[in-house]
């Protein structure tokens, strides 16, 4: 067995948080295992002052993460899920998900408390389409702005009044540990993005050394919304520049799945939910996809891939 794991990550704060996680996790289970952390710079990071969506969306955070991989410079890498594209490089698999951390959208406010106490108008910061098309859905009045940037940086930029309002995933202030004062979005409100939440850990597919040391780490019922999601998100093949979302949750033993996929203003909004066995989640993101795609979806991807 290894003696020695060699973890790829971005240099973030909440990157290392995630990653320091699992140096524990592994730890704990496997006395005498050294694990080093090696910070790769990815084309995200490099990239602070455009929106997402304009220079390619998906894989911009684990694209030079996956090379390090394939180069064997490293062992394993640790993703946010949602960063995660739909297909993998040939020869990588995600060989462990850990138990989900909560995946509701929070909204942090600088003297407001909750979401129905914005004012008309309000500068709310947010670069994701899915969260900006979900606010213009309810609140047509509010005032969307960018914000790109750790969570230490929105913070600042709220503080500083830039904004009255910012949305942030609960996941990342929760790992990161910061009290920091916010009112969870209900998915009714705000549906998560895919995998908000989850954990992905990347490995080589037939380094068995390195499967078997992460064995312990993987949560079987997170890993099957994680299924279903991810199908989802491949049938769209929207990425980042496209709103939409799923959320799959496992209910008395039945996997419900429910997601959406707007235009950029949430005028034209098709959202639907799916249910059935949690063996068949895959199946079922799939199903719901094509669901959406009927009702109107494959216009508004038409027009946003084009």
């Amino acid at each position: 067995m290894k003696k020695l794991l060699r973890i790829g990550t971005r240099g973030s704060k909440l990157a290392l948080a995630q990653t320091d996680w699992v140096a524990a996790q592994l730890k704990a289970r496997h006395p005498g295992l050294e694990i080093q952390k090696i910070i790769i710079k990815t084309k995200g990071d490099k990239i602070l002052d455009v929106p997402l969506a304009k220079i390619g969306g998906k894989g911009l955070f684990v694209k030079e993460i996956e090379e390090a991989l394939l180069r064997d410079e490293i062992d394993l890498a640790v993703h946010s899920m949602k960063d995660v594209p739909s297909e993998l490089p040939e020869g990588l698999d995600i060989v462990t998900i850990p138990p989900r951390e909560d995946p509701r959208d929070v909204l942090v406010g600088r003297e407001i408390k909750s979401f129905k106490d914005l004012p008309q108008g309000a500068r709310v910061g947010t670069s994701s389409l899915r969260r900006g098309s979900q606010l213009k859905r309810l609140r047509p009045d509010l005032e969307i702005l960018p914000l790109r940037g750790n969570v230490d940086t929105r913070l600042r930029k709220l503080s500083e009044g830039q904004y009255q309002a910012i949305i942030l995933a609960e996941a990342g202030l929760k790992r990161l540990n910061l009290t920091v004062e916010r009112e969870p979005l209900s998915p009714e409100i705000m549906l998560p993005a895919v995998g908000q939440g989850i954990l992905a850990i990347e490995a080589r597919a037939d380094d068995y050394e390195t499967l078997k040391l992460l064995e312990p780490l993987h949560d079987p019922v997170t890993a099957l919304c994680a299924a279903a999601e991810r199908a989802f998100l491949k049938k769209m093949q929207g990425g980042c520049q496209v709103p939409l979302a799923a959320h799959a949750v496992l209910k008395n033993d039945l996997m419900v799945v429910e997601g959406f996929v707007s235009d950029l203003e949430g005028q034209r909004f098709y959202r639907d939910r799916i249910t059935g066995s949690p063996q068949d989640s895959e199946a079922l993101g799939l199903k719901l996809a094509e669901n959406l795609l009927k009702a109107g979806g494959e216009e508004i991807l038409a027009e946003l891939l084009s």
